[in-house]
């Protein structure tokens, strides 16, 4: 598999510890962080490449997560994968700058094949930035 930074953010323990165990089975082993503002903590200090996002969490939510990462790191490409959501969630987390919706409980083969595609696109966003001079 391709080496993707990987953050999985989602306060449902048990369902962020089996996802990410098997995500490390396919080689795409994430970094996990169970609330809002682990997830920035982390983001700030190691940008990941795709994360995939639980929108109702305590404290700063997925919806403020979503926001504050694609104003400060527009590359990131983000999942939001939630057990609550609704077509008008779907309608506003594209809106804002997710490259996909997905609800709980996805499938996972497919959630694999939407990291890809996202990393994908994250890959060809980073080839399509002009480059610097050099002297």
């Amino acid at each position: 598999m391709k080496n993707i930074k990987l953050l999985l953010v989602d306060d449902e323990q048990d369902f962020v510890e089996t996802l990410a165990e098997r995500l490390r089975l396919r080689d795409l082993g994430p970094d996990v962080a169970l609330n809002g503002e682990a997830a920035l903590t982390i983001v700030n200090d190691s940008v990941p490449d795709v994360m995939l996002l639980d929108l109702m969490m305590p404290g700063i939510d997925g919806w403020e997560v979503l926001e504050r990462v694609k104003i400060q790191y527009p590359d990131v490409q983000v999942v939001v994968v939630t057990g609550h959501g609704s077509d008008a969630d779907r309608d506003r987390a594209i809106a804002n700058g997710a490259f996909a919706y997905m609800r709980k409980p996805v499938d996972f083969d497919q959630l694999v094949i939407t990291i890809m595609a996202a990393y994908d696109r994250k890959r060809a966003m980073e080839s399509s930035m002009p480059q610097a001079a050099t002297a």
